[in-house]
């Protein structure tokens, strides 16, 4: 039996209303499935709300409103925290992506979202609509 879980990008308002939705979706009213794009990424391995002995679809309404959402000025806000945080061998490389996502180049939020979700998962298992 193969379980949908629908996420509705029109309730996607940022990085953070991402979690929520995914969230919720996979596991309810003020669900967990990560929040952090390691943390996501791990969920989507198993034991953290999706079968464990069957097949998952994400179904990705509005995507096209996400990635505007998502986008690089979301990208840059988060890359803007990360560098207060981030090893100091990392500066330098944050740093250089923060000036990317403020050019409006390099990959997005939206961007890393869907390359982790179509790497960790079996192919077909993203549907963007």
């Amino acid at each position: 039996m193969t379980v949908t879980y629908v996420l509705d990008g029109s309730e996607i308002s940022g990085l953070d209303s991402f979690w929520d939705v995914i969230g919720e979706a996979v596991n309810g009213p003020g669900g967990y499935f990560g929040r952090g794009l390691d943390a996501f990424a791990d969920c989507l391995g198993g034991g953290f709300g999706t079968p464990g002995d069957g097949g998952f679809v994400i179904e990705w309404r509005d995507h096209a409103r996400s990635a505007r959402t998502l986008g690089h000025e979301e990208t840059a806000r988060r890359l803007e925290h990360l560098l207060t945080r981030v090893h100091p061998t990392n500066r330098a490389r944050v740093a250089g992506e923060l000036a990317e996502a403020r050019a409006g180049r390099g990959p997005t939020l939206f961007d890393q979202l869907v390359e982790i979700i179509t790497d960790r998962t079996a192919p077909g298992t993203l549907r963007l609509m």
